[in-house]
């Protein structure tokens, strides 16, 4: 009983009367005052190329978001399928030309293209672009590959060590003719082997099995014989399977022709596109070891036109950009606009207020995805921006230019500066009793 009496008289304590509440409101000066404390937005769980967003450098914060395009994630299931790429697990036996071509009959779409050729009883990682990434397969054809394959010994070697050894020396760049079956010109050509080390031997069977990190167009079969004759035993590609295509791998969303044709029944049946979402991955993941830089959204229209990479446009870059290194534009919701070559260092953007930043190699977004926003700035909107001028802007803005359809009109309001009226400047409202005119 004694501790509740002290609890209660500790509570009273606190406890403010209403009076001396409002006597300390109306006294007593309440204000926020401005901090340099800002709240840490965590986006290192962000998807594809927002991942780590808050850690690019800001060069203006200020721009109008317009409701336009979408989260690469959320995009509409048709845009979703045609804007994706497959991570597919080639089967041994057919070739890689007649794997895409099933692929685009069972999604039913019109373009798809993958990541550089597996011979036919080659298996493993196949990038499989469709529609709109197939804009992409060129960087993708010329990026590195990683392979684990088998070779056969025709003879007997003295120990493992000597194979480790002879395929650590296969490195660097090499000499390669393309092997007979292959469907290209056997003209001799230098390849880059970055790494390579013996996996496991068996001496019985006379059987090695590898893994090597190349330069993509490197022939593995070519390799195996080379290995061969530094043993001085001969020897030959048994076996050979692509773990790894550019940035893609084994582990990262690979899925087999059964899958493929599993979501788009799905699909097809139940309306259920969850599987094909998973199947299906966004084009924007082949391009998360670029470097990026952020626009405005007045200005991703521009640039899928052609319109050169202007500074004032750019929100956020990136640390580490270099003179022509390859760079991806996007946009504010992740999306891949282009691609593009550096013509400033992240020193020079940060330093600069003015000038091309890059110039575009390879656009990958539709045009009109985002709505025209060109012609609206300040000095379109004064009257410099049309060539011939209106009838209320100063005869000298004109003058030496030529209309091929000016028409003579006595009927010019008394603004205008000449007899002569082009049929532009009549659709305007020019003083009283300008009429309409078109081009005979």
């Amino acid at each position: 009983e004694g501790s509740s009496v002290k609890k209660r008289r500790k509570k009273e304590k606190r406890a403010l009367a209403d009076d001396d509440v409002a006597d300390i409101q109306h006294t007593e000066d309440f204000l926020i005052k401005p901090e340099s404390r800002v709240a840490q937005l965590d986006t290192s769980q962000w998807p594809l190329l927002l991942k780590n967003f808050d850690k690019l450098n800001v060069r203006t914060a200020h721009y109008t978001p317009l409701p336009s395009g979408a989260n690469p994630l959320k995009r509409e299931i048709s845009d979703y399928v045609r804007s994706g790429f497959i991570n597919l697990d080639k089967p041994s036996n057919p070739s890689s030309h007649e794997v895409v071509a099933w692929i685009r009959r069972i999604l039913r779409v019109e373009k798809t293209g993958h990541s550089g050729t597996l011979d036919p009883k080659v298996t493993g990682c196949l990038i499989v672009c469709i529609e709109r990434a197939t804009r992409l397969v060129k960087s993708q054809q010329s990026a590195g590959k990683e392979y684990v394959g088998i070779v056969r010994l025709h003879n007997a070697i003295e120990s493992e060590a000597q194979l480790a050894r002879a395929i650590e020396t296969l490195t660097g760049a090499l000499f390669q003719r393309p092997p007979l079956i292959a469907a290209v010109k056997r003209q001799l050509r230098v390849r880059t082997i970055y790494e390579s080390k013996l996996v496991e031997y068996d001496p019985e069977r006379r059987l090695g099995i590898f893994w090597v990190s190349c330069e993509a167009g490197t022939y593995i079969r070519t390799l195996c014989v080379h290995l061969g004759l530094l043993l001085g035993v001969g020897g030959q590609m048994q076996e050979l399977r692509r773990v790894r295509s550019g940035i893609l791998g084994e582990t990262d969303n690979m899925v087999t022709m059964h899958d493929v044709l599993d979501a788009q029944w799905q699909y097809d049946n139940n309306k259920d596109d969850s599987y094909l979402r998973r199947v299906i991955l966004p084009l924007e993941k082949l391009l998360t070891s670029h470097k990026r830089l952020v626009m405005k959204d007045s200005a991703v229209n521009a640039i899928c036109y052609g319109a050169k990479i202007m500074l004032p446009g750019v929100l956020r870059y990136e640390d580490g950009i270099e003179l022509n290194q390859e760079i991806v534009v996007i946009t504010t919701k992740g999306e891949a606009i282009c691609l593009a070559i550096a013509l400033m260092t992240t020193a020079v953007i940060s330093t600069c207020d003015h000038g091309v930043v890059a110039k575009i190699k390879r656009v990958i977004m539709e045009r009109d995805t985002y709505p025209r926003k060109w012609g609206l700035g300040p000095k379109v909107s004064v009257g410099l921006g049309p060539v011939l001028g209106h009838c209320w802007e100063p005869s000298h803005w004109d003058v030496g230019l030529w209309d091929p359809w000016a028409q003579p009109v006595s009927s010019a309001g008394p603004g205008c500066n000449s007899a002569v009226v082009s049929w532009r400047s009549q659709s305007q409202s020019c003083g009283s009793g300008g009429s309409e005119a078109f081009p005979p």
